[in-house]
């Protein structure tokens, strides 16, 4: 029965990833078609019907290209930052909240900050063993970012952990059958949205990525496939925080269809913004995080330890 389970687990775990991967591709071939339509004009057209195999013969051109590596980088770290920075994102994908035979488990809250934490570091060694100025700024820039709005995603994560007294993602889907969080907390929704636009360097938050001033940012000396690798890194990380808003503020009832077209449209937000707006001052990014989001994230904190005070007393009483 162990060993039912054992193998039930990883093959579920596999598939899960799969179809990771899957849905990263065709939100590559989506952002490429908003933005298209965004900036009137058409988008990928010409492979297959509608440009739908696109997607793999991107993923066959960059994994096919030849690997080039700057002769001065610490060739080691170079090579492998990619391949962990994308084994944290699919780790983290593990505590996806399902009933049966999967990873999922009462602590994946814990696990996700964890993989969140470890990330920055990725970065920061792709930035850094390159031995490229623009690379090392572009790390650096992602690491004080990353981690500045950290602190704001860890506080709103420890105000539903304070209101349904569990680290469990499935217990969040338990809590909103009737009413959903964004009703109390809509203010916070919209700070947990953005702040999951600078963690996972997106426009208007891509200073690490900045092409004006940085060339192409931590990953200006990757080609071929450790390029592709970041890129998917990414973008599985995109589909993830999607998912994590919906199952924190929307009722994330994994079951239903629903649920995925949520995460297509919180998806598609992430590439509507980048169409939409141009990007933000790098000391605006660090005043919005520490002078907005730290006082919004810590003053709900109280709020809901008020309210689960309040409630703990009216029920006793």
């Amino acid at each position: 029965m162990f060993l039912f389970d054992l193998i039930s687990s990883y093959i579920s775990g596999l598939i899960l990833i799969i179809c990771v991967m899957v849905g990263v591709a065709f939100l590559t071939l989506l952002e490429r078609k908003v933005l298209g339509y965004v900036q009137i004009r058409k988008g990928p057209n010409k492979v297959g019907f509608w440009g739908i195999p696109q997607p793999f013969c991107d993923a066959i051109k960059l994994f096919t290209k030849e690997q080039t590596y700057p002769v001065m980088s610490n060739y080691l770290m170079y090579y492998f930052s990619p391949i962990i920075s994308l084994f944290l994102v699919l780790m983290t994908w593990m505590v996806f909240p399902m009933e049966w035979g999967m990873w999922s488990f009462n602590l994946g809250v814990l696990f996700f900050l964890c993989c969140l934490s470890l990330g920055v570091y990725t970065v920061m060694i792709a930035g850094w063993s390159s031995n490229s100025n623009y690379a090392l700024l572009g790390g650096l820039r992602a690491v004080a970012q990353t981690i500045s709005y950290e602190v704001s995603l860890a506080l709103i994560l420890m105000s539903f952990i304070l209101l349904i007294s569990s680290f469990s993602l499935f217990d969040l889907y338990k809590y909103q059958k009737f009413i959903w969080f964004m009703f109390i907390s809509f203010p916070m929704m919209l700070v947990w949205f953005v702040s999951c636009l600078a963690e996972t360097n997106r426009t208007p938050f891509d200073f690490a990525e900045g092409e004006s001033e940085l060339v192409s940012g931590f990953n200006v000396e990757y080609s071929s496939g450790g390029f592709a690798l970041i890129f998917l890194a990414e973008y599985a990380s995109i589909l993830f925080m999607s998912m994590l808003l919906i199952l924190l503020f929307i009722g994330g009832d994994v079951f239903s269809f629903m649920f995925y077209i949520k995460l297509s449209f919180i998806s598609f937000m992430f590439i509507w913004v980048r169409g939409t707006l141009p990007r933000y001052r790098y000391d605006m990014l660090m005043y919005l995080a520490w002078k907005s989001f730290l006082p919004l994230s810590l003053n709900y904190l109280v709020f809901f330890l008020g309210l689960k005070i309040f409630l703990l007393i009216y029920l006793l009483y």
